[in-house]
């Protein structure tokens, strides 16, 4: 039915406390209502259009009566709200071993073969903010050559290191080892992620642009590798090649922001030379906003997003659709920095479908992946339903 399937994940934009919150300590979270409610004055009209406060109520903001979009909700079946979890669902999996997080840090046997690997004493080993670690800890390792090792609510191990004293080489040469004795219980992480940084102590930067994730291999078979071996292009955007460890990915498109991520997603529509996914990430909305507790950021991250939509709504031709979700939320005026466990939306665009059509709740969100499967004849085997007959 369509040549080019691109899936966008607006990373944490969740919609509202899931049925299952209260066993995730979520109760009442709503990542979208609030960041509204924060920023009354915030403008999001692209979005609008497309129907997103015909999937919630988000007042101030009121829906439209034609939404351009196909509209509704997902809800998570798997166990997390984690990043990996979320997309790994998106893609076709039930995640039912939960990641283990670590906030009391990690344990002092495993951080030894880090050392004794490494040859270099390993210093914080706390939950951090990834800005204010290096503020508190950046001095001390540029003296000393240690490893700044933190961590987050997240289900990852970060290590910080100045590029003048750890170059990027040896940093990545530490961190696949640190993936190599995680990869199973007891010390079972997500993602071990580079953080490198720059600068003189009390301006210290992050080189984003260095970072570098090395996440567990996916528990099983996602809708990805079935499109590559059918012959399908499978082109990433964003952390999406490293949350999948480059399995059933055909190119990669490594990104440094969200406008990064924006102007290489429109670049790749503009294409024509290939047939199959686009599959992009945007993080800033988790990793600079929610888990910094800062709403009216977050609301004008939504705002730049918005503006530039109908760049890449141009470029969605007739045989082209465009679906807009999100991996879990991360509502900013929560407690503490964790994900929230909630509903994701979903907007699903294409000009040769007239839009205004109500999808409802989608059980899983590996809805995305069985109607992928679908349009591209894929005999995959999913939990989801495909939502892809039911598109107006």
């Amino acid at each position: 039915m369509f040549k080019r399937i691109n899936v966008m994940v607006l990373d944490s934009v969740g919609i509202g406390e899931a049925p299952d919150a209260a066993d995730f300590n979520d109760t009442g979270a709503h990542t979208l209502g609030h960041i509204i409610e924060e920023a009354p004055n915030s403008q999001w009209p692209n979005l609008l259009q497309l129907g997103l406060a015909n999937i919630a109520d988000l007042p101030p903001l009121s829906p439209v009566e034609t939404p351009k979009a196909n509209y509704g909700k997902m809800q998570e079946q798997s166990v997390g709200k984690d990043t990996m979890t979320g997309h790994w669902e998106i893609m076709g999996l039930n995640i039912q071993k939960a990641f283990q997080v670590f906030p009391e840090g990690f344990p002092a046997d495993f951080l030894k073969k880090i050392e004794d690997y490494s040859g270099r004493k390993v210093i914080c080993n706390l939950p951090y903010s990834g800005t204010e670690v290096i503020k508190d800890y950046g001095e001390e390792q540029l003296e000393t050559g240690a490893l700044i090792i933190y961590t987050s609510a997240d289900p990852v191990l970060q290590v910080a290191a100045h590029e003048d004293v750890i170059p990027l080489e040896e940093l990545y040469d530490i961190c696949q080892y640190i993936r190599s004795i995680s990869n199973e219980p007891p010390v079972m992480i997500g993602r071990i992620i580079a953080r490198p940084f720059t600068g003189k102590p009390g301006h210290f930067e992050r080189n984003n642009g260095g970072r570098h994730d090395y996440a567990l291999e996916p528990f099983g078979q996602t809708i990805l590798e079935d499109l590559k071996a059918d012959g399908k292009d499978v082109i990433s955007i964003g952390k999406i090649n490293d949350i999948f460890s480059g399995i059933g990915i055909t190119e990669s498109h490594p990104t440094k922001s969200n406008m990064n991520g924006i102007e290489e997603n429109i670049a790749q529509l503009k294409r024509d030379d290939w047939e199959g996914l686009l599959f992009t990430n945007l993080v800033d909305f988790d990793a600079v906003y929610g888990h910094r507790r800062d709403p009216q950021g977050y609301a004008e991250a939504i705002e730049t997003y918005d503006k530039h939509l109908p760049e890449i709504m141009e470029q969605i031709g007739e045989d082209d659709l465009l679906i807009i979700t999100a991996d879990h939320g991360n509502d900013p005026t929560a407690p503490g920095t964790d994900h929230t466990r909630e509903y994701v939306p979903l907007l699903v665009y294409s000009p040769k479908l007239a839009g205004n059509n109500d999808l409802g709740i989608q059980d899983t969100y590996a809805a995305i992946a069985a109607t992928i499967a679908e349009n591209f004849n894929i005999d995959y085997d999913t939990e989801g339903t495909s939502f892809l007959h039911d598109l107006k």
